[in-house]
């Protein structure tokens, strides 16, 4: 896990003096930089496996769900809870913002496979945080939808941001990288600390 994604939920836990837990959803397989670029076949192979095992989105989906139950038995103390994916993680996290979610909001940044009829079945509050890199198409679509759903949430696009920009591909090193990367993370905890108190 990259750590600035571990640094992501560092801020997250201290503005919301709130348990913040990172699952590892790939069960320790990752995909390798030596598949980069995929210009053998063994490679494309790898990738392929890859993508359609460890990233699958309904395995995934079910995932977050069982081990929400399952933090629910270890953490008893914790009544509400909220979720934010990083890029594929976003799909997930708003697929499982849907009736019967045990979350009270959730969010994605930098979000990944977007589609918004995924908007369109939440019943929470969501935001978005969108980088430059993402199709603006399907985020307006998300913000139309959550400007009307009558829900709660927010969407926006860091315009001078790439994609991954508060994930693996923060450049912490750069004073606007930090500075967005940070702000980022202060506009999700502002957002969910609206619904988790």
């Amino acid at each position: 896990m990259a750590i600035q994604t571990l640094q992501g939920a560092d801020l997250l836990a201290t503005r919301l003096n709130s348990l913040v837990l990172v699952p590892d959803f790939f069960e320790g397989n990752y995909a390798q930089h030596e598949w980069f670029p995929t210009d053998t076949e063994e490679k494309k192979k790898a990738l392929t496996s890859f993508v359609s095992n460890e990233t699958s989105i309904p395995r995934n989906v079910d995932t977050l769900l069982e081990i929400t139950k399952q933090y629910n038995t270890l953490f008893p103390s914790v009544s509400k809870w909220a979720a934010l994916g990083l890029c594929w993680g976003g799909k997930v996290a708003v697929l499982a913002s849907g009736p019967g979610t045990p979350f009270v909001a959730t969010g994605q940044v930098h979000p990944g496979r977007t589609d918004k009829t995924d908007a369109e079945k939440l019943t929470i509050p969501h935001i978005v945080l969108a980088s430059k890199d993402e199709p603006v198409e399907e985020i307006q679509g998300y913000a139309d939808v959550i400007r009307t759903n009558g829900i709660g949430g927010h969407v926006e696009t860091y315009s001078t941001m790439w994609h991954g920009w508060m994930g693996a591909r923060a450049n912490l090193d750069s004073e606007e990288g930090n500075a967005e990367y940070r702000r980022g993370y202060t506009q999700v905890a502002g957002f969910f600390e609206k619904y988790l108190r």
